[in-house]
């Protein structure tokens, strides 16, 4: 493939689309390149690998580009278009256009940004009526989301505590960085002493089939309040991080709306889960579960200060917002 970089600035030119939008803005995450063409968007995938992930043949991006498209389908099907090359031409780069295939995107319908749920909730436009309307939403897909005795296993205590200790031992070279030390050993220690004292209840939530395939990156900044509600950019990259306790999963959101200063709102979507789903043993587990979740979105915006494809304005805002989630697990922890 072509360096990265010049993919990059390519794929940031007008010119490389067939539709040739009037400007393209481009965002990066630690894992993936997102382009905003006007009407369509188009996310390209980054030849790296993490301990959590592997993207480093084209084969491998390509295969987890068409399981992006098909598991976001399951909660926003009108916005995933499919899978499109990127082609190279001589020295000239594009989407969907002649030439040798040398990278692979997601190509999606733009989303307005002004109807995401994290900018609706800075703006106080989030209401307990539509937070009702997510957790319908969900409460209906983990009913009918894929359950197995096999599945069940990748989110039980084993792998729950194994998730937890892959956090703390990937957070260790940013202690007194993005989190303190004293952050570090108190969540590590609560963390630890829920799961030894719990462990019952997690083998009773496998038992009862509460172990689902679900979105696995649930938090406000993938809610879309269209007239469908769209849910979007679920984790395709790796199973154990999917298939969970659907208690994590709605953790993740309430979390996220703790996170965003509202608190009443993250009690009220809980609650309207529980009565929506049955799940009246959800709350037994909602404070670990946001705590592990301030603490994987901390360790996610943390990453990025590491890529060198990432500004430095970019950095100090990533930076911010892993000290604050770090916070709010700890706050959680005590």
């Amino acid at each position: 493939m072509p360096e990265l970089s010049a993919l990059l600035q390519a794929l940031s030119n007008p010119k490389a689309y067939l539709h040739t939008p009037s400007r393209v803005e481009l965002v990066q995450t630690r894992i993936s390149a997102v382009f905003f063409a006007g009407d369509y968007v188009y996310k390209v995938k980054k030849p790296i690998a993490l301990d959590f992930l592997d993207f480093t043949t084209l084969d491998k991006r390509r295969f987890y580009c068409h399981q992006e498209v098909t598991l976001n389908r399951r909660l926003c099907p009108d916005v995933y278009l499919g899978v499109v090359p990127v082609t190279q031409d001589g020295d000239s780069f594009s989407v969907e256009g002649s030439g040798v295939e040398v990278e692979y995107a997601v190509k999606m319908r733009y989303l307005p940004h002004e109807l995401m749920m994290d900018k609706l909730l800075d703006s106080n436009k989030v209401t307990p009526h539509m937070v009702e309307k997510v957790a319908r939403k969900l409460a209906e897909f983990h009913r009918k989301a894929e359950l197995s005795e096999q599945l069940a296993s990748i989110g039980a205590l084993d792998t729950v505590t194994r998730n937890n200790e892959e956090n703390f031992a990937e957070t260790v070279s940013y202690v007194n960085y993005t989190i303190t030390q004293g952050q570090y050993e108190r969540i590590k220690d609560y963390s630890h002493s829920f799961l030894k004292e719990n462990a019952r209840l997690f083998a009773k939530r496998v038992t009862e089939g509460r172990i689902r395939d679900c979105h696995g990156d649930l938090h406000a900044e993938h809610i879309c309040f269209t007239d469908s509600l769209c849910i979007y950019d679920c984790i395709e990259f790796n199973e154990r991080f999917r298939y969970t306790d659907v208690a994590s999963e709605i953790a993740f959101l309430a979390m996220d709306l703790d996170f965003h200063g509202h608190p009443d709102l993250s009690k009220h979507f809980v609650d309207a889960y529980v009565k929506a789903s049955g799940d009246e043993e959800l709350p037994k587990l909602s404070n670990f579960y946001k705590c592990y979740r301030a603490y994987v979105r901390g360790k996610v915006e943390g990453f990025e200060l590491v890529d060198p494809n990432i500004s430095e304005e970019e950095k100090i805002r990533a930076l911010v917002i892993a000290r604050r989630y770090f916070e709010l697990a700890e706050s959680y922890a005590e």
